[in-house]
């Protein structure tokens, strides 16, 4: 993760609430120290009965707050700072982002309907700054109407919210309510201190990514020269706006996306399982994975021997992308890509209508210096009656040029202005 480019040092205010997941806040403030970033505690007082106040006083080097009204017999509490300010307003203030780590179902309740009863609440009505919030409940806890409209309305409000993961949860329970990956908290942080826009919340990105490999014998495979990289790119950049993301990729030498849904597969009926398999949770499809189009009807036992010339009879593999269109919801957007050793728009528009896609991206993969094996791409971004032309750039920015264009499919499909 890269370190904030602004020369002053981010402040950032931990809100840490009572639940089991309290402990993770500890390595959330180290992992947000690494990339130079100055912490400061909030605690809640349910959160001292599982984690104390000392540890975090340890790992910051800073006063953790406990109360609105700290103090002793000898020094009685005033509800001021060091400085003689109002500490809920000063904290509100010197924050540059503020994280509730775990965010309990009491917690988002009282920021969703603004009460504020305690240090932490009152300072979350106080603040300006951009608020990310990782709840960590029960199952049942977090599938509740009411928790869900709390989710909804605090995320129209700008809240960014950290979805939790599914697991095996502290109850015994199995579901939804799990923390997320404390590197997806952070890279949330980061993208709030950068301005980020969350404009992909609420939105289930599914990418497929990667080449697929087709088994000729145990050893050998028929395969392509995809790097994974685009697809990656936009996993990495849907994440950063908000979006679920469920990464599936055939073998590649990246690591996936902190936060992501991440399901490995080899070959294009794997990859059409595992598809087909994640499709219902996915409101947007993005097919930027190589399949092969061709396989073995069935694979040879043992390695083939070299005894002269070698002939292969191949089968078609299965059109993921026709599948996912066959099968898809309504609202559901469905983006395809085309590698092709030219530019032709229309041929790559031929392809888009016969997949029943929304868009198709055109890749020129004659050009050595993009596509295949490089960190540049250039596009041609494609429906049934416009072409864009995306400029040669980075994959990365590439990625957020794309997933711009989504957000334009989806204002037509929703009839947003």
């Amino acid at each position: 993760m890269a370190s904030n480019p602004t020369s002053r040092t981010p402040r950032v205010t931990i809100g840490v609430c009572g639940g089991v997941a309290a402990y993770k806040a500890a390595e959330l403030v180290r992992t947000l120290q690494k990339i130079n970033i100055d912490v400061h505690v909030v605690m809640t007082r349910a959160a001292q009965e599982f984690v104390r106040p000392l540890t975090f006083s340890s790992l910051t080097g800073h006063k953790v707050i406990t109360s609105m009204w700290e103090g002793n017999a000898e020094s009685p509490p005033t509800g001021l700072d060091d400085q003689d300010q109002i500490e809920h307003i000063s904290e509100a203030q010197a924050a540059d982002a503020v994280v509730i780590v775990p965010a309990t179902a009491h917690v988002l309740a009282k920021m969703a309907h603004g009460l504020a009863d305690d240090f932490l609440s009152t300072m979350l009505l106080a603040t300006t700054a951009p608020v990310v919030v990782a709840p960590a409940m029960n199952v049942n806890m977090w599938n509740h109407p009411a928790t869900r409209a709390n989710i909804a309305l605090l995320r129209e409000r700008g809240v960014i919210i950290v979805e939790p993961d599914s697991g095996y949860l502290a109850c015994g329970m199995t579901g939804s309510g799990r923390l997320a990956n404390v590197e997806a908290i952070a890279q949330a942080v980061v993208a709030a201190l950068a301005g980020i826009p969350q404009d992909l919340a609420g939105e289930t990105i599914l990418v497929t990514a990667g080449g697929t490999r087709e088994a000729i014998d145990p050893v050998r495979f028929l395969g392509n020269r995809s790097s994974g990289k685009m697809g990656y790119a936009i996993a990495e950049a849907a994440k950063q706006r908000g979006a679920q993301v469920i990464l599936v990729s055939a073998p590649t030498s990246l690591l996936p996306t902190a936060g992501c849904s991440f399901v490995p597969v080899t070959s294009a009926e794997e990859m059409h399982q595992a598809v087909m398999e994640q499709l219902p949770r996915a409101t947007v499809v993005v097919g930027a994975a190589a399949v092969a189009d061709f396989r073995m009807p069935s694979v040879a036992l043992e390695k083939l021997r070299r005894e002269g010339a070698l002939h292969l009879d191949l089968e078609p593999t299965e059109d993921i992308m026709r599948s996912v269109v066959d099968a898809h919801r309504p609202g559901m957007i469905v983006i395809a890509f085309a590698a092709q050793m030219d530019a032709d728009v229309s041929h790559a528009r031929a392809k888009l209508i016969a997949k029943g896609a929304d868009a198709i991206v055109l890749n020129d993969v004659s050009r050595p210096e993009i596509g295949f094996d490089s960190d540049r791409n250039a596009a041609t971004f494609i429906t049934s009656d416009a072409a864009i032309d995306i400029p040669e750039m980075t994959k990365r920015e590439m990625a957020d040029r794309i997933l711009d264009q989504v957000l334009g499919l989806r204002k037509v499909i929703v009839g947003a202005p």
